[in-house]
């Protein structure tokens, strides 16, 4: 039995031929390369720990058992990412967790948060968001899907889309101002 192992400068890709015929050790190495990381993109849109390690796991698996659709287009990272991501959506469209208000429209432009976060836990800021608004915050600025993307990703108005979005950057920031004045504090 050869095992397979690539140094950590060496790209993901070397492994895609070995992955593809569906090698154990191949497989244990591409999770041990990349679990945190996404587990890390899970936990972006899944505030449960458990729920987001399920997503995560069941992304790998999705992975290795779709291996033979990856094309060596783009990067082998980006694809495994846009699998953990709609992994997440599904678990969250499953379980009925998100709600979308109805549509309002959003009057003012909201300023980028320009906020400086160093020193803020950002996963706990991104934890204390709602499901919908933290989706469609993440799909917007993490992923950088556009409004016509995430509202057919997520079976929602454009309206809905941009609204969601005002209202995780205005929670986002009020959250961050909250913590820098507790932190000023003491």
């Amino acid at each position: 039995m050869k095992i397979i192992s690539i140094h950590r400068n060496q790209k993901l890709e070397v492994l895609v031929p070995t992955l593809k015929k569906q090698d154990r050790l191949a497989q244990k190495e591409l999770f041990d390369r990349n679990s945190r990381k996404m587990l890390s993109v899970c936990r972006s849109y899944i505030s449960d720990l458990h729920y987001a390690e399920d997503c995560m796991l069941r992304g790998f698996v999705k992975v290795f058992k779709n291996i033979d659709a990856y094309k060596s287009e783009g990067s082998f990272e980006g694809w495994i990412r846009r699998i953990m991501v709609n992994e997440c959506l599904d678990f969250i469209k499953l379980n009925k967790s998100m709600v979308y208000l109805d549509e309002v429209e959003v009057r003012e432009e909201l300023e980028d948060l320009d906020e400086d976060i160093s020193g803020l836990n950002v996963q706990e800021l991104l934890d204390q968001i709602p499901e919908n608004y933290r989706a469609v915050f993440n799909l917007f600025v993490l992923e950088e899907y556009s409004h016509r993307e995430i509202s057919e990703m997520l079976s929602i108005s454009e309206a809905v889309s941009r609204t969601q979005l005002a209202r995780a950057k205005n929670k986002l920031k009020d959250l961050i101002l909250n913590q820098k004045n507790i932190a000023n504090e003491n």
